[in-house]
């Protein structure tokens, strides 16, 4: 089994940099966190890393002139510790062109909805506000868009009627854990067909 080298970027808490973590110990995910990097320098996910001595660095924007520059050195480092996918978990912002060229369909993303429905931010509030009977969480391989890209996993959550976003995002992110380590493992071992929107899982 190949152990491939994983880039995560995570501006909070980390709980899907955990789940990626523990895939990779118990053997499910053929790989290893080679490099953690936050864009806060508060986020716990730092913490996490830095615990199962994961290099683990933060690089903030605003260090940086433009960001084009931000994520030039973004990219350098992922390079520099032999990333071959990058995993975005809870990263709150936009990738840009710079860094997605060196990992064109190597970057994946976990939303906490069904996309296409309910892209950008507080997924879980515009869920329960529009009163959908139905919501969930998506593993997607990240293009320039926000949440637009290609669709390789999905999970199902339903909306029980007293619902608040906080008590919907908790069952959803019980999927995430599960589904987002299923696809980085399908990526990996080179399980995935993408051809324009469409994902085939072979």
């Amino acid at each position: 089994m190949s152990d491939h080298g994983i880039g995560v970027m995570a501006s909070g808490r980390g709980s899907n940099l955990q789940a990626i973590m523990d895939a990779c110990s118990d053997g499910t995910i053929p790989g290893h966190v080679a490099l953690m990097i936050s864009d806060n320098p508060d986020a716990y996910a730092l913490h996490r890393a830095s615990k199962e001595n994961i290099p683990a660095f933060c690089i903030n924007p605003t260090s940086f002139d433009t960001k084009d520059q931000y994520e030039q050195a973004v990219s350098d480092l992922f390079i520099e510790y032999g990333v071959e996918l990058i995993c975005l978990a809870g990263y709150m912002r936009l990738v840009g062109p710079v860094l997605l060229k060196n990992f064109v369909t190597k970057m994946l993303n976990i939303h906490p909805a069904l996309l296409p429905s309910f892209p950008g931010l507080h997924a879980q509030e515009q869920a329960v506000s529009y009163g959908v009977k139905y919501s969930g969480c998506t593993v997607h391989v990240v293009d320039e868009g926000m949440d637009t890209g290609p669709i390789v996993l999905q999970a199902v959550v339903p909306v029980i009627q007293d619902d608040t976003p906080d008590s919907l995002s908790k069952r959803i992110l019980e999927q995430e854990h599960k589904i987002y380590p299923q696809a980085i493992k399908l990526l990996l071992e080179g399980r995935l067909k993408i051809e324009g929107r469409k994902v085939e899982i072979l």
